[in-house]
């Protein structure tokens, strides 16, 4: 999608829409932090998926598929910020770069904490969803 389309989508569905959607979206870089510095790539990850959940809901998705790729994205979030905390290096990169780079090959990152194959599938499938709308604009 071409960043006229985008800006024709916004048009469409507004903030009013996103936030009916993502009520707590301007809560996710706190809710990520593990320390102060976490919250400015914080705030520039939800600035990368603010467009992408305005086209999952173009799609006509059920309430439930884009329940699911909304929670997924705020786990792919979390997990990013995990990596910039484990591997300080990281933080020099561009965050648009990191995002990329963690649905590149069409899955995500795994995910920390124990979760079910079929948790994970889910995860990876918005991650393929992502990836795809981040190279096509």
């Amino acid at each position: 999608m071409s960043k006229k389309q985008i800006g024709k989508l916004s048009g469409i569905l507004s903030e009013v829409d996103l936030a009916a959607y993502c009520p707590d979206l301007l809560n996710w870089p706190t809710s990520w932090c593990g320390e102060k510095r976490d919250l400015i790539p914080g705030e520039q990850i939800v600035a990368l998926f603010k467009p992408f959940l305005l086209h999952l809901l173009s799609q006509n998705l059920t309430r439930k598929t884009l329940n699911l790729h909304r929670d997924n994205l705020w786990v792919l979030g979390g997990e990013i910020i995990r990596d910039l905390n484990e591997t300080p290096k990281l933080r020099t990169r561009p965050v648009k770069e990191l995002v990329i780079e963690a649905v590149f090959d069409g899955e995500g990152p795994l995910i920390h904490g124990g979760t079910s194959e079929q948790e994970q599938r889910s995860f990876d499938s918005t991650c393929r969803k992502l990836n795809r709308f981040l190279t096509a604009s």
